[in-house]
Protein backbone atom coordinates (compact mmCIF):
# COMPACT_ATOMS: atom_id res chain seq x y z
CA UNK A 1 0.00 0.00 0.00
CA UNK A 2 1.00 3.64 -0.70
CA UNK A 3 0.29 6.53 1.40
CA UNK A 4 0.81 10.11 -0.17
CA UNK A 5 0.92 12.53 3.26
CA UNK A 6 0.24 15.91 2.61
CA UNK A 7 0.64 18.84 5.13
CA UNK A 8 -0.71 22.21 3.73
CA UNK A 9 0.16 26.17 4.76
CA UNK A 10 -1.09 29.10 3.66
CA UNK A 11 1.59 29.39 0.87
CA UNK A 12 2.71 25.81 0.94
CA UNK A 13 2.58 22.18 0.82
CA UNK A 14 4.67 19.78 2.04
CA UNK A 15 4.81 15.77 1.10
CA UNK A 16 5.57 12.37 1.49
CA UNK A 17 5.19 9.67 -0.65
CA UNK A 18 5.46 6.07 1.82
CA UNK A 19 5.22 2.57 0.92
CA UNK A 20 3.45 1.10 3.86
CA UNK A 21 5.06 -2.25 3.03
CA UNK A 22 7.87 -1.62 4.92
CA UNK A 23 7.08 2.11 5.76
CA UNK A 24 10.13 3.31 4.09
CA UNK A 25 9.52 7.19 2.07
CA UNK A 26 10.14 7.01 -1.42
CA UNK A 27 9.88 10.65 -2.11
CA UNK A 28 9.23 13.55 -0.13
CA UNK A 29 9.43 17.36 -0.08
CA UNK A 30 7.86 20.53 0.03
CA UNK A 31 6.63 22.99 -2.49
CA UNK A 32 6.53 27.02 -1.35
CA UNK A 33 5.43 30.58 -1.51
CA UNK A 34 2.60 29.26 -3.30
CA UNK A 35 0.18 32.20 -5.15
CA UNK A 36 3.39 34.57 -5.06
CA UNK A 37 5.75 35.70 -7.79
CA UNK A 38 8.65 33.55 -8.22
CA UNK A 39 11.92 35.76 -9.57
CA UNK A 40 14.02 32.77 -9.84
CA UNK A 41 16.74 31.10 -8.10
CA UNK A 42 13.94 30.64 -4.70
CA UNK A 43 13.95 27.30 -5.06
CA UNK A 44 10.27 26.66 -3.93
CA UNK A 45 10.05 23.37 -5.52
CA UNK A 46 11.98 20.81 -3.49
CA UNK A 47 12.36 17.42 -3.78
CA UNK A 48 14.16 14.51 -1.48
CA UNK A 49 14.59 11.27 -3.00
CA UNK A 50 17.01 8.48 -1.92
CA UNK A 51 19.19 10.83 0.29
CA UNK A 52 19.33 13.33 -2.65
CA UNK A 53 17.95 16.99 -2.40
CA UNK A 54 17.34 18.55 -5.53
CA UNK A 55 15.24 21.92 -5.99
CA UNK A 56 14.09 24.06 -8.84
CA UNK A 57 11.83 27.25 -9.74
CA UNK A 58 8.25 27.01 -10.75
CA UNK A 59 5.43 30.22 -10.32
CA UNK A 60 1.94 28.02 -8.68
CA UNK A 61 -1.15 29.92 -8.88
CA UNK A 62 -2.78 27.83 -6.13
CA UNK A 63 -2.98 24.82 -4.40
CA UNK A 64 -4.09 22.87 -6.77
CA UNK A 65 -1.45 24.28 -8.97
CA UNK A 66 0.65 23.23 -6.57
CA UNK A 67 -0.35 19.21 -6.18
CA UNK A 68 -0.74 18.77 -9.84
CA UNK A 69 3.33 19.81 -9.63
CA UNK A 70 3.47 17.27 -7.12
CA UNK A 71 1.47 14.61 -9.43
CA UNK A 72 3.66 15.42 -12.16
CA UNK A 73 7.02 15.06 -9.63
CA UNK A 74 6.42 11.49 -8.32
CA UNK A 75 4.77 9.87 -11.47
CA UNK A 76 6.39 12.35 -14.55
CA UNK A 77 9.14 13.78 -13.86
CA UNK A 78 12.91 12.83 -13.63
CA UNK A 79 12.75 12.66 -10.60
CA UNK A 80 9.61 10.29 -10.68
CA UNK A 81 9.13 7.27 -7.91
CA UNK A 82 5.70 5.61 -9.24
CA UNK A 83 4.74 5.25 -13.20
CA UNK A 84 1.32 6.57 -12.61
CA UNK A 85 -0.04 8.24 -9.85
CA UNK A 86 -3.25 5.61 -9.51
CA UNK A 87 -0.85 3.65 -7.77
CA UNK A 88 -1.43 5.73 -4.60
CA UNK A 89 -3.83 3.76 -2.85
CA UNK A 90 -4.67 7.04 -0.10
CA UNK A 91 -4.17 10.22 0.84
CA UNK A 92 -3.27 11.45 4.65
CA UNK A 93 -3.52 15.10 5.35
CA UNK A 94 -2.65 16.81 8.32
CA UNK A 95 -5.80 18.39 9.93
CA UNK A 96 -5.27 21.08 13.31
CA UNK A 97 -8.03 21.26 15.16
CA UNK A 98 -10.93 19.22 15.28
CA UNK A 99 -12.45 20.14 17.87
CA UNK A 100 -14.34 18.64 20.13
CA UNK A 101 -15.85 16.67 17.30
CA UNK A 102 -13.18 14.24 16.16
CA UNK A 103 -11.51 11.66 19.23
CA UNK A 104 -9.68 9.96 16.06
CA UNK A 105 -8.54 10.40 12.20
CA UNK A 106 -11.63 9.84 9.82
CA UNK A 107 -11.94 9.39 5.92
CA UNK A 108 -13.14 12.61 4.77
CA UNK A 109 -16.78 13.12 3.61
CA UNK A 110 -18.70 16.25 2.77
CA UNK A 111 -19.41 16.31 6.52
CA UNK A 112 -15.97 16.02 7.83
CA UNK A 113 -15.34 18.73 5.27
CA UNK A 114 -17.76 21.17 6.19
CA UNK A 115 -16.65 20.25 10.01
CA UNK A 116 -13.51 21.29 9.27
CA UNK A 117 -14.44 24.18 7.96
CA UNK A 118 -16.52 24.94 10.69
CA UNK A 119 -14.10 24.66 13.18
CA UNK A 120 -11.68 27.58 11.51
CA UNK A 121 -12.29 30.10 13.86
CA UNK A 122 -10.37 27.98 16.22
CA UNK A 123 -7.66 27.87 14.04
CA UNK A 124 -7.91 30.24 10.99
CA UNK A 125 -3.84 30.10 10.22
CA UNK A 126 -4.39 26.35 9.84
CA UNK A 127 -7.42 24.63 9.32
CA UNK A 128 -8.38 27.05 5.92
CA UNK A 129 -4.97 25.90 4.75
CA UNK A 130 -5.07 22.07 5.89
CA UNK A 131 -9.01 22.53 3.61
CA UNK A 132 -7.28 23.55 0.74
CA UNK A 133 -4.68 21.06 0.70
CA UNK A 134 -7.59 18.60 0.59
CA UNK A 135 -10.06 20.46 -1.79
CA UNK A 136 -6.68 20.42 -4.23
CA UNK A 137 -6.07 16.41 -4.16
CA UNK A 138 -9.67 16.31 -4.91
CA UNK A 139 -9.87 18.63 -7.76
CA UNK A 140 -6.66 16.07 -9.27
CA UNK A 141 -7.70 12.16 -8.12
CA UNK A 142 -11.89 13.06 -7.50
CA UNK A 143 -13.27 10.30 -5.62
CA UNK A 144 -11.44 7.52 -7.05
CA UNK A 145 -8.27 7.90 -4.25
CA UNK A 146 -9.62 8.08 -0.06
CA UNK A 147 -8.28 10.86 1.72
CA UNK A 148 -8.07 10.80 5.63
CA UNK A 149 -8.02 13.76 7.96
CA UNK A 150 -5.52 13.33 10.82
CA UNK A 151 -6.13 15.81 13.43
CA UNK A 152 -3.59 17.26 15.41
CA UNK A 153 -5.69 17.63 18.29
CA UNK A 154 -7.26 14.08 18.50
CA UNK A 155 -4.85 12.40 20.58
CA UNK A 156 -5.38 14.53 23.43
CA UNK A 157 -9.36 14.12 23.44
CA UNK A 158 -8.58 11.87 26.28
CA UNK A 159 -8.22 14.95 28.54
CA UNK A 160 -10.41 15.21 31.45
CA UNK A 161 -12.58 18.07 31.65
CA UNK A 162 -10.67 19.15 34.81
CA UNK A 163 -7.79 19.56 32.48
CA UNK A 164 -9.28 21.24 29.39
CA UNK A 165 -11.96 23.55 31.54
CA UNK A 166 -10.92 26.91 31.81
CA UNK A 167 -12.41 28.99 34.57
CA UNK A 168 -14.68 31.51 32.38
CA UNK A 169 -18.37 31.63 32.53
CA UNK A 170 -19.41 27.94 31.54
CA UNK A 171 -21.60 29.69 28.62
CA UNK A 172 -18.28 30.63 26.67
CA UNK A 173 -18.07 27.11 26.48
CA UNK A 174 -20.94 25.75 25.49
CA UNK A 175 -21.89 28.54 22.91
CA UNK A 176 -17.90 28.65 21.73
CA UNK A 177 -16.46 25.34 22.56
CA UNK A 178 -13.77 27.53 24.33
CA UNK A 179 -11.46 24.80 26.44
CA UNK A 180 -8.08 23.26 26.46
CA UNK A 181 -7.22 21.39 22.88
CA UNK A 182 -3.79 20.63 22.51
CA UNK A 183 -1.59 20.48 19.36
CA UNK A 184 1.38 18.59 18.44
CA UNK A 185 -0.88 15.37 18.77
CA UNK A 186 0.55 13.39 15.84
CA UNK A 187 4.12 13.70 17.52
CA UNK A 188 2.83 12.99 21.23
CA UNK A 189 1.58 9.57 19.86
CA UNK A 190 4.44 8.67 17.83
CA UNK A 191 6.87 9.11 20.48
CA UNK A 192 4.66 8.00 23.26
CA UNK A 193 4.28 4.67 21.51
CA UNK A 194 7.80 4.63 20.07
CA UNK A 195 9.13 5.15 23.96
CA UNK A 196 6.77 2.03 25.28
CA UNK A 197 8.42 -0.11 22.31
CA UNK A 198 12.23 0.86 23.26
CA UNK A 199 11.74 -0.17 27.10
CA UNK A 200 9.92 -3.42 26.37
CA UNK A 201 6.86 -2.57 28.35
CA UNK A 202 3.32 -1.58 27.05
CA UNK A 203 2.26 2.10 26.95
CA UNK A 204 -0.83 0.60 28.54
CA UNK A 205 1.21 0.54 31.84
CA UNK A 206 3.09 3.18 31.60
CA UNK A 207 3.02 7.34 32.94
CA UNK A 208 4.98 9.44 30.33
CA UNK A 209 5.83 12.98 29.53
CA UNK A 210 6.24 13.41 25.71
CA UNK A 211 8.36 17.48 25.20
CA UNK A 212 7.83 18.08 21.63
CA UNK A 213 10.26 21.56 21.51
CA UNK A 214 10.89 23.32 18.51
CA UNK A 215 9.54 26.89 17.07
CA UNK A 216 6.14 25.72 18.76
CA UNK A 217 6.38 23.91 21.23
CA UNK A 218 4.20 21.63 24.17
CA UNK A 219 4.42 19.06 26.43
CA UNK A 220 2.44 16.41 26.87
CA UNK A 221 1.27 14.05 30.46
CA UNK A 222 0.15 10.18 28.99
CA UNK A 223 -0.87 7.73 31.79
CA UNK A 224 -1.29 4.40 29.88
CA UNK A 225 -1.57 5.59 26.71
CA UNK A 226 -4.08 8.52 27.09
CA UNK A 227 -3.25 11.67 27.39
CA UNK A 228 -4.33 13.97 31.00
CA UNK A 229 -2.90 16.90 30.29
CA UNK A 230 -1.08 19.20 27.63
CA UNK A 231 0.54 22.73 27.70
CA UNK A 232 -1.14 24.29 24.37
CA UNK A 233 -4.67 25.55 24.64
CA UNK A 234 -7.53 27.33 23.37
CA UNK A 235 -4.61 27.75 20.23
CA UNK A 236 -1.10 26.70 20.11
CA UNK A 237 -0.11 30.12 21.70
CA UNK A 238 -0.34 28.71 25.29
CA UNK A 239 2.05 26.80 27.45
CA UNK A 240 5.67 28.17 27.41
CA UNK A 241 7.76 30.12 25.95
CA UNK A 242 8.47 29.30 21.93
CA UNK A 243 10.24 30.90 19.11
CA UNK A 244 8.17 33.72 18.35
CA UNK A 245 5.48 32.70 20.90
CA UNK A 246 5.02 33.98 24.49
CA UNK A 247 2.89 31.39 26.07
CA UNK A 248 0.89 31.82 29.24
CA UNK A 249 0.90 35.52 30.69
CA UNK A 250 -1.14 36.87 32.59
CA UNK A 251 -4.33 37.85 30.80
CA UNK A 252 -3.63 41.62 32.30
CA UNK A 253 -0.64 41.76 31.02
CA UNK A 254 -2.50 41.68 27.48
CA UNK A 255 -5.17 43.92 28.48
CA UNK A 256 -2.64 46.49 29.54
CA UNK A 257 -0.54 46.29 26.23
CA UNK A 258 -3.86 46.93 24.35
CA UNK A 259 -4.87 50.03 26.42
CA UNK A 260 -1.05 51.55 26.71
CA UNK A 261 -0.71 51.21 22.89
CA UNK A 262 -4.22 51.75 21.25
CA UNK A 263 -4.05 48.79 19.28
CA UNK A 264 -6.95 46.25 18.35
CA UNK A 265 -6.85 42.42 19.58
CA UNK A 266 -5.65 41.17 16.32
CA UNK A 267 -2.37 43.55 16.72
CA UNK A 268 -1.96 42.17 19.91
CA UNK A 269 -2.46 38.75 18.49
CA UNK A 270 0.53 39.26 15.77
CA UNK A 271 2.89 40.45 19.31
CA UNK A 272 2.02 37.60 21.39
CA UNK A 273 2.13 35.21 18.48
CA UNK A 274 4.90 36.46 16.12
CA UNK A 275 7.29 39.18 18.24
CA UNK A 276 7.33 37.59 21.39
CA UNK A 277 8.83 34.50 22.96
CA UNK A 278 12.41 33.60 22.64
CA UNK A 279 13.05 36.02 19.89
CA UNK A 280 11.70 38.70 22.06
CA UNK A 281 13.70 38.17 25.25
CA UNK A 282 16.81 37.45 23.62
CA UNK A 283 16.77 40.41 20.58
CA UNK A 284 18.62 37.88 19.27
CA UNK A 285 16.55 35.23 16.88
CA UNK A 286 13.98 32.56 17.21
CA UNK A 287 16.49 30.24 16.09
CA UNK A 288 17.63 27.92 18.53
CA UNK A 289 21.43 27.78 16.88
CA UNK A 290 21.49 31.24 16.60
CA UNK A 291 20.80 31.89 20.37
CA UNK A 292 23.46 28.89 21.11
CA UNK A 293 26.11 31.11 19.26
CA UNK A 294 24.55 34.14 21.30
CA UNK A 295 24.89 32.31 24.87
CA UNK A 296 28.57 30.99 24.01
CA UNK A 297 29.56 34.46 23.31
CA UNK A 298 27.93 35.85 26.33
CA UNK A 299 25.09 37.72 25.38
CA UNK A 300 23.42 38.18 28.44
CA UNK A 301 20.05 38.49 26.64
CA UNK A 302 20.56 35.13 25.20
CA UNK A 303 21.62 33.49 28.32
CA UNK A 304 17.91 34.86 29.60
CA UNK A 305 15.79 33.56 27.20
CA UNK A 306 17.50 29.87 27.32
CA UNK A 307 17.14 30.12 31.32
CA UNK A 308 13.54 31.18 31.24
CA UNK A 309 12.71 28.20 28.95
CA UNK A 310 14.11 25.71 30.63
CA UNK A 311 12.51 27.42 33.70
CA UNK A 312 9.17 27.27 32.16
CA UNK A 313 9.64 23.14 30.52
CA UNK A 314 10.14 22.04 34.28
CA UNK A 315 7.24 23.75 35.84
CA UNK A 316 5.42 22.08 33.37
CA UNK A 317 7.13 18.51 33.41
CA UNK A 318 7.14 19.34 37.29
CA UNK A 319 2.94 19.80 37.66
CA UNK A 320 2.75 16.87 34.90
CA UNK A 321 4.98 14.17 37.40
CA UNK A 322 2.11 15.38 40.52
CA UNK A 323 -0.83 15.26 38.06
CA UNK A 324 -0.07 11.73 37.41
CA UNK A 325 1.76 10.97 40.78
CA UNK A 326 4.90 9.71 38.78
CA UNK A 327 6.40 9.23 35.71
CA UNK A 328 8.33 6.74 34.00
CA UNK A 329 9.72 8.53 30.93
CA UNK A 330 10.60 11.16 29.99
CA UNK A 331 10.91 12.11 26.39
CA UNK A 332 12.76 15.18 23.89
CA UNK A 333 11.64 15.07 20.72
CA UNK A 334 11.27 17.86 18.12
CA UNK A 335 13.98 20.03 16.49
CA UNK A 336 15.39 21.87 19.73
CA UNK A 337 14.45 18.67 21.72
CA UNK A 338 16.51 16.40 19.13
CA UNK A 339 19.32 19.51 18.93
CA UNK A 340 19.24 21.14 21.73
CA UNK A 341 21.93 19.50 23.82
CA UNK A 342 22.08 22.66 26.89
CA UNK A 343 18.55 22.58 27.24
CA UNK A 344 18.14 18.65 27.50
CA UNK A 345 20.93 18.65 30.15
CA UNK A 346 19.63 22.28 32.14
CA UNK A 347 15.70 20.99 32.42
CA UNK A 348 17.45 17.20 33.77
CA UNK A 349 19.47 19.24 36.00
CA UNK A 350 16.23 20.28 37.76
CA UNK A 351 15.18 16.15 38.12
CA UNK A 352 17.76 15.42 40.45
CA UNK A 353 15.20 15.06 43.19
CA UNK A 354 13.29 12.61 40.94
CA UNK A 355 16.78 10.57 40.63
CA UNK A 356 17.85 11.87 37.08
CA UNK A 357 20.95 11.91 36.34
CA UNK A 358 22.18 11.69 32.40
CA UNK A 359 24.67 10.81 30.51
CA UNK A 360 26.17 14.37 29.79
CA UNK A 361 28.48 12.91 27.18
CA UNK A 362 26.19 11.11 25.29
CA UNK A 363 23.33 14.07 25.32
CA UNK A 364 26.69 16.37 23.91
CA UNK A 365 26.88 14.12 20.64
CA UNK A 366 23.30 12.92 20.07
CA UNK A 367 21.97 15.15 17.18
CA UNK A 368 18.62 15.10 15.17
CA UNK A 369 17.31 12.13 13.50
CA UNK A 370 19.07 9.89 16.28
CA UNK A 371 17.78 8.15 18.75
CA UNK A 372 19.49 7.60 22.55
CA UNK A 373 18.63 6.59 26.26
CA UNK A 374 20.47 9.18 28.50
CA UNK A 375 19.70 7.27 31.62
CA UNK A 376 20.55 3.25 32.71
CA UNK A 377 17.54 0.87 32.36
CA UNK A 378 17.54 0.44 35.71
CA UNK A 379 16.91 4.42 36.63
CA UNK A 380 13.34 4.66 38.04
CA UNK A 381 12.92 7.78 35.98
CA UNK A 382 14.36 7.07 32.21
CA UNK A 383 15.14 10.51 29.81
CA UNK A 384 15.63 9.45 25.98
CA UNK A 385 16.01 11.64 22.69
CA UNK A 386 13.63 10.21 20.08
CA UNK A 387 12.78 11.35 16.67
CA UNK A 388 9.46 12.05 15.77
CA UNK A 389 7.76 11.04 12.80
CA UNK A 390 4.23 13.11 11.90
CA UNK A 391 4.24 11.68 8.16
CA UNK A 392 4.57 7.89 9.80
CA UNK A 393 1.61 8.71 12.11
CA UNK A 394 -0.57 10.08 9.68
CA UNK A 395 0.46 7.56 6.79
CA UNK A 396 -0.23 4.70 9.30
CA UNK A 397 -3.81 6.13 10.50
CA UNK A 398 -4.52 6.85 7.05
CA UNK A 399 -3.27 2.95 6.52
CA UNK A 400 -5.71 1.79 8.76
CA UNK A 401 -8.74 3.57 7.86
CA UNK A 402 -8.38 2.76 4.18
CA UNK A 403 -7.80 -1.19 5.21
CA UNK A 404 -11.18 -1.40 6.43
CA UNK A 405 -13.07 -0.32 4.00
Amino acid sequence: MKILVINCGSSSLKYQLMDMTDESVLCSGAIERIGMEIKGGENNVIVKKNGEKFTYDKELLDHTAAFNEVKYVLSESEYKVIDSFSEIDAIGHRVVQGGDKYSKSVLIDAKVESDIEQLSPLAPLHNPANLQGYRACKAIVGESVPQVAVFDTAFHSTMPPKAYMFAVPYEYYEKYSVRRYGFHGTSHKFVSHRVADRMGKSINELKIITCHLGNGSSIAAIDKGKVVDTSMGFTPLDGFMMGTRSGAVDPSVVTFIEKELNITPDEMDTILNKKSGVMAVSGVSSDDRDICAAQDAGNERAILAHEMQAYQIVKFIGSYIAAMNGVDAIVFTGGIGENGVWLRSKVCSYLGYMGVSINEELNAKTQKGAEAELTNESDKVRVFILATNEELSIARDTAEIVKSL
